[in-house]
């Protein structure tokens, strides 16, 4: 049996999210990793877990409109599985070769167009049957715009979606109304800040900006692979800054381990969408599905052991800077825990992370623990 089959008739009544218990559903983007959020839908799928709102980043916004627009999560899989590099990148060898720095993009709009027409059709965000709404930036102003909104339901949801997914550099802006519209990550790739805001009840995020493995050198070469990972670095550490110190509504946080995929890997679809699976199967169930019951804050959190390694401790005092209540610098001049045990969120461990030396380590202490509100 799959995880999580049959699970949701073993909770009692009352206990879990259902169509009158609503949920927010953010999908972040994250290139081709994104893939991974139908492996997220099928998780909530198989719990009867139905959001109430979907807000959409990038290729979480293509994601988002399929399921909007009534595909499944089997025929998102089985399409998935079909696109080639070809169905999305295409170089825009004209514009690059004779018009160069003035050229819009590297890559050419129209496939991309194409594949995104193919999945949600001709319709306006007025046509869905389920609550959508698509994050873009306005390129001229800087300004954040959430297509689906009232007086921004009017739109092609494709034309949206193209919006969210035009990656500047990548692919040309998409015009709207007259007005030039990129990707929603330069603003906010997680937009929990207005999906706390338009939406009802807990957040449920998928982050896929991670950046914890470390790369080799091959796997930054050239323009693409350098880019992407700039971009990643960027979108995890603006991730970080805005759900540091989260006082919204409950927002559960789920990271799949899709680090080590490159952002425009086409040969790594079925891992993705396992792990999305994955990832959200194990949270939901640690959490027993419970998410109309969380208190504010983030979760799940989990009760952990911070270690330091003192042969490998430089003393730089990284560590304190970003997490003075956990680390201090001793006599000795190395760093040094104040409490080993932590109750940490899933945010809590950039310190870890960004250890020049790698000098810190953490490992479980003890299970997830669920907040006392949540555990009757």
């Amino acid at each position: 049996m799959a995880p999580g089959r049959g699970y949701v008739g073993n909770l009692r009544p009352g206990n879990h999210v259902t169509p009158n218990r609503p949920f927010t559903l953010v999908l972040s983007g994250g290139g081709l990793k994104g893939l991974a959020h139908i492996g997220v839908l099928r998780a909530l799928d198989e719990r009867g877990l139905t959001p109430s709102l979907v807000v959409g980043s990038s290729i979480g916004s293509l994601i988002g409109a399929a399921w909007a627009a009534g595909a499944n999560t089997r025929q998102m899989a089985a399409r998935a599985l079909k696109v080639r590099r070809r169905d999305v990148f295409q170089v825009a060898g004209t514009d690059v070769a004779f018009r160069r720095l003035l050229a819009p993009a590297l890559y050419r709009r129209e496939p991309l167009e194409a594949l995104i027409s193919s999945l949600v059709g001709n319709i306006t965000f007025r046509d869905l049957s389920r609550r959508l709404l698509i994050n873009t930036a306005d390129l001229h102003s800087g300004m954040q715009v959430m297509w689906g909104l009232p007086g921004l339901s009017d739109a092609r949801v494709a034309d949206a979606v193209a919006a969210s997914c035009a990656l500047p550099g990548i692919f040309p802006p998409k015009t709207i109304g007259g007005r030039a519209y990129v990707d929603g990550a330069v603003v906010e790739n997680l937009p929990v800040r207005l999906a706390a805001s338009l939406g009802e009840g807990p957040i449920l995020a998928i982050n896929l900006a991670a950046t914890s493995v470390l790369r080799r050198a091959d796997e930054t070469e050239g323009f693409a692979a350098t880019y992407s990972r700039g971009l990643e670095i960027v979108m995890q550490t603006q991730i970080e800054g805005q759900l540091r110190d989260w006082k919204g509504p409950p927002l559960v946080l789920v990271q799949p381990r899709v680090d080590h995929i490159s952002m425009f890997a086409f040969d790594k679809t079925e891992e993705l969408m396992e792990e999305g699976y994955r990832a959200t199967a194990q949270t939901l169930d640690e959490l027993g599905a419970r998410l109309d019951a969380l208190s504010g804050g983030m979760h799940p959190t989990r009760r952990l052991r911070v270690v330091v390694d003192e042969e490998r401790c430089v003393g730089c005092g990284a560590c304190v800077v970003q997490a003075p209540k956990v680390f201090r610098l001793a006599a000795r001049g190395k760093a040094e825990v104040l409490t080993p045990i932590q109750n940490w969120s899933p945010m809590d461990g950039a310190s870890v992370l960004n250890c020049p030396t790698y000098a810190i380590s953490v490992r479980p202490e003890d299970s997830v623990v669920v907040p006392e509100d949540s555990a009757a």
